[in-house]
């Protein structure tokens, strides 16, 4: 007869090869073989919404042009001081403004809900100083409001010169770091959150005038398996920028990419890589 102890280490002498006989992939999914890029971005980051979990951090602390990505807090202040059923009447200035633009016209009137929409999925450049003019009287006095609110939230190294985001000759910056933190704040408003996802809108001037919208986030119309919401900027001298979120596990990931040759496909390649998510 054998010894007690003795059967339980047969025991687990057969349980161990019994394991050892079953494919890995049958236990445990093998995970997805990323091949090698090298991400174009000049700063980029990819972290959970404290900040203090960093999936992936390049120069966030260096200077970018922000290009359109400016336009994020401009939103913010906008919701913050703005119903979105207050009307907005269009100035010249806006009127003046180069593309990229919806064509408002002066004297035309909006809901600012209509406009915001203008800003977050084509980036209208005319939209953003209709809206500045109308919470602030001026572009200048907005942007005044801008600055400030960027160092309440701690993003004390940007400085915006205007509204949308456009070249200027004096100095405008931000850093991928700083526009994770406006970023976050402007996510805090349900409006923000839904416009993201929007790929098609169509907005009306209070006399009707139909303004069709599409999004300038192309992600949202490559069929990746989950969604990226944010906001684009581009300009020659900032290049190709993005900010925005993604969910994990229920919980937000962000991230921010500035100075890019390569987007989306720094975007996707820092999401799979560094976040774990298949796109």
């Amino acid at each position: 007869m054998f010894s007690k102890k003795i059967l339980r280490i047969i025991v687990w002498v057969i349980i161990f090869f019994c394991f050892a006989l079953i494919p890995a992939n049958a236990v445990q999914k093998k995970a997805k073989k990323i091949p090698f890029y090298r991400i174009s971005a000049q700063s980029a980051l990819l972290f959970d919404e404290s900040g203090w979990r960093k999936y992936y951090s390049k120069r966030v602390d260096s200077k970018v042009l922000p290009a359109s990505t400016t336009k994020i807090m401009t939103a913010l202040i906008v919701l913050e001081r703005k119903r979105l059923d207050d009307i907005v009447v269009v100035g010249p200035n806006a009127e003046r403004v180069l593309p990229s633009k919806i064509d408002i016209k002066k004297g035309e009137k909006y809901r600012v809900r209509d406009l915001l929409y203008a800003i977050i999925l084509n980036s209208a450049n005319d939209a953003s100083v209709a809206l500045a003019e109308s919470v602030s009287g001026s572009q200048e006095k907005f942007v005044a409001l801008m600055n400030q609110r960027a160092r309440q939230l701690g993003a004390r190294h940007t400085v915006f010169v205007n509204s949308h985001g456009l070249p200027s000759k004096a100095a405008q910056y931000s850093t991928a770091y700083d526009m994770f933190l406006i970023f976050r704040q402007a996510l805090k408003r349900e409006f923000f959150r839904e416009a993201i996802k929007i790929k098609y809108m169509t907005i009306h001037s209070q006399k009707g005038r139909k303004i069709a919208l599409k999004s300038h986030n192309s992600s949202l119309f490559k069929g990746w398996k989950e969604g990226v919401y944010g906001k684009t900027g581009y300009t020659l001298s900032a290049q190709a920028c993005f900010v925005g979120h993604i969910i994990k596990g229920g919980k937000h990931l962000f991230i921010a990419v500035f100075g890019c040759t390569s987007r989306w496909d720094d975007v996707k390649y820092i999401i799979e890589k560094y976040g774990g998510i298949d796109l």
